[in-house]
């Protein structure tokens, strides 16, 4: 009863936002008559102004939210006959939440569950229904698990709760459209004022919802098992990110993907190699943070709140919710097919993928030293021999200064599944402590790689190693330690010798840094590069050149550019400018950006910003200045051993 009155008030404080937004342009076109009748003309086209700016404010908003369609279905349809246990699964849940059963089941790439509708009459005429399962949240539940999940997403339709969903979201977009559209006058700050009351009111109502939608998980599968599901989502949610950020997008970056069946079956592996991490990550206190914006409670309360709720108690299902879906592999693969850019990449099974993935992330951590040391030598192409040379005539303070290395603890291991995943920036590693001996040891293993006495290996628990043939490891520090003093350098030459690794074969593969894995900061549209215009994209390793046209939108062209294409493809594709390459940066004004980039091989960039030109943040070109004066102030992250 409380939570329908509150989504009335709800509904009545959305129609008062178009009652309030009518009124205003109805007073100031009022105004603006009355102002023209007084001879007050200058103040009455401006009154007139703002009435026109309002009225078509919320015009161009009803009308884009209007013409919205429903995205059209994704992830693989399970039909009845190829799961008959799970659609009888569902079906009991559908009963016990007093609505009826989906008319579509499908699974789909990531760790959640939910059920939409295509209703219609805004919501209040019911329409097709389906029901989305993740395929990671399926293979880290088991059966009773993954009932409590589904009974608590079904639960939204037993109440209608989900009934006027369409029209509160259709509401919310309308009211947001228009703020954004009279963004910037009086008009405009009284209706945000409008606009944030409401969605408070609107965020209180969801809450309260998700709370009655556990009372039906509660009822349906007890209330430990409720509570362990909610707990159990977040774990496999932790998990998830860990095997998506350490082990499949540094596959990606460097053009080699998972075969489909390895793609999914990978999580599995991780699943099992990391129980006691997982473990660990279950003892944990349930997050507690919370703000009055939110949609959902924090699930602590949501846990507290399941503890008030009536028990019952069910005999427990521990089966894998993976076998509620006969042939699941396959069907995951089939998910995997369909939702992945694979293009021409390579596919490989684990543990070949990792092994090969990081052998490639290696060398391009190598190859920045070696770009180093070919500009120190003035070569087009540095070797292994050309590093040493340079360290025998007493140069490594030189090289050192070039990498912008500086002294600082090491970074520990790839942490565990949990941690935060922070990918390392091109041209750098997870691991970067910033010595000659790290950069040494850095080359020394890709020597190693290369002449064929090492490979990498990145097993599920831990992160890479580097280990001989037989798969021992190895540790080159004390080799990279001879390597980096003058006095001993020609005792680190004989020991390579002694294990055949030709220091004048080895050494650098690319011969420029890329963007691949590199974090995009800001976007800066219609900059004058050497006099022509480009959209420049700051990354935190280097500037995206894209040539842009006179005209058009630079915000859309921007966004285009950034949804369309990681910045490690938009680098390849169009002109990169990695920051190891300027030497220095002579900068004549901040904002809009004037600065000339003089580089180390010779010539020069010039950048000349746009008084209002367009950006992807209010920040990008304060965040582009800062870039563009740091370039030669920011160390570079070379790495220790792993």
């Amino acid at each position: 009863m409380i939570t329908t009155l509150r989504a009335a008030l709800s509904l009545v404080m959305l129609a008062g936002f178009y009652v309030v937004a009518v009124g205003l342009a109805v007073l100031l076109g009022w105004l603006s008559v009355l102002a023209f009748s007084t001879d007050h003309v200058r103040g009455a086209g401006y009154l007139a102004i703002f009435a026109l700016v309002l009225v078509f404010g919320i015009v161009s908003a009803l009308w884009q939210v209007a013409r919205a369609k429903a995205a059209p279905p994704h992830g693989v349809e399970v039909p009845p006959q190829s799961a008959p246990e799970l659609w009888t699964v569902v079906r009991e849940l559908s009963a016990a939440a007093h609505t009826r059963a989906p008319d579509e089941i499908r699974l789909v790439p990531e760790v959640n569950a939910a059920v939409s509708e295509e209703a219609r009459l805004l919501g209040l005429v019911g329409g097709r229904r389906r029901m989305y399962l993740g395929v990671p949240l399926v293979q880290g539940l088991d059966v009773a698990m993954l009932r409590s999940v589904l009974a608590h997403e079904l639960g939204h339709y037993s109440r209608n709760h989900t009934r006027l969903g369409p029209l509160a979201y259709r509401g919310r977009a309308v009211v947001m459209a228009t703020v954004q559209a009279t963004a910037g006058s009086i008009v405009g700050w009284l209706l945000m004022g409008y606009a944030w009351l409401y969605m408070l009111v609107s965020a209180a109502v969801s809450r309260r919802q998700e709370l009655e939608a556990d009372e039906i998980s509660v009822a349906v599968a007890g209330r430990a098992v409720a509570q362990q599901a909610l707990r159990e989502v977040e774990v496999v949610s932790a998990a998830w990110a860990h095997y998506t950020g350490v082990y499949v997008a540094p596959a990606f970056e460097v053009g080699l993907a998972p075969a489909a069946p390895a793609f999914f079956g990978g999580f599995d592996a991780l699943l099992a190699a990391r129980s006691d991490e997982l473990a660990d990550l279950r003892r944990q206190d349930p997050d507690a943070t919370q703000s009055r914006w939110d949609s959902h409670p924090s699930h602590a309360a949501r846990i507290a709140a399941m503890d008030r709720m009536p028990d019952v108690h069910r005999a427990r299902d521990t089966r894998r919710a993976t076998l509620l879906v006969p042939g699941f592999p396959d069907a995951a693969a089939m998910v995997a097919e369909g939702s992945l850019r694979f293009e021409d990449r390579p596919r490989l099974d684990w543990p070949a993928l990792g092994a090969a993935a990081t052998t490639r992330n290696r060398q391009r951590v190598a190859d920045g030293v070696y770009r180093a040391a070919a500009r120190l030598a003035g070569l087009p192409r540095a070797t292994l021999a050309t590093v040493l040379g340079l360290v025998a005539q007493g140069r490594g303070p030189e090289l050192a200064l070039e990498l912008g290395l500086a002294p600082s603890a090491p970074s520990p291991a790839p942490g565990p599944v949990g941690a935060p995943t922070a990918q390392p920036a091109p041209g750098t590693d997870a691991d970067d402590a910033g010595t000659l001996v790290d950069a040494l040891e850095v080359v020394v293993r890709s020597a190693a790689v290369q002449a064929g006495i090492a490979r990498w290996e990145q097993p599920w628990l831990g992160g890479p190693r580097l280990v001989d043939p037989a798969g021992e490891p190895i540790d080159p520090r004390p080799l990279a330690v001879l390597a980096a003093d003058p006095a001993t350098v020609a005792d680190a030459r004989r020991h390579l010798a002694a294990l055949r690794v030709d220091v004048d074969r080895a050494g650098q593969e690319s011969a420029q840094a890329d963007a691949l894995g590199a974090s995009l900061l800001a976007g800066v549209a219609s900059m004058s590069v050497d006099g022509a215009r480009h959209d420049v994209l700051v990354l935190d390793e280097g500037l995206v050149l894209v040539p842009a046209p006179r005209r058009g939108s630079g915000r859309k062209r921007l966004a285009a550019l950034v949804e369309g294409a990681s910045v490690g493809e938009l680098a390849a594709r169009y002109r990169y400018l990695p920051f190891e390459e300027v030497a220095t940066a002579k900068v004549r004004g901040k904002v809009p950006l004037r600065a000339t980039l003089v580089l180390k091989r010779g010539g020069t960039v010039r950048l000349k910003g746009r008084y209002g030109a367009d950006k992807l943040a209010d920040n990008s070109e304060a965040v582009l200045a800062a870039a563009v004066l740091s370039v030669r102030r920011t160390p570079a992250k070379t790495p220790t051993r792993a």
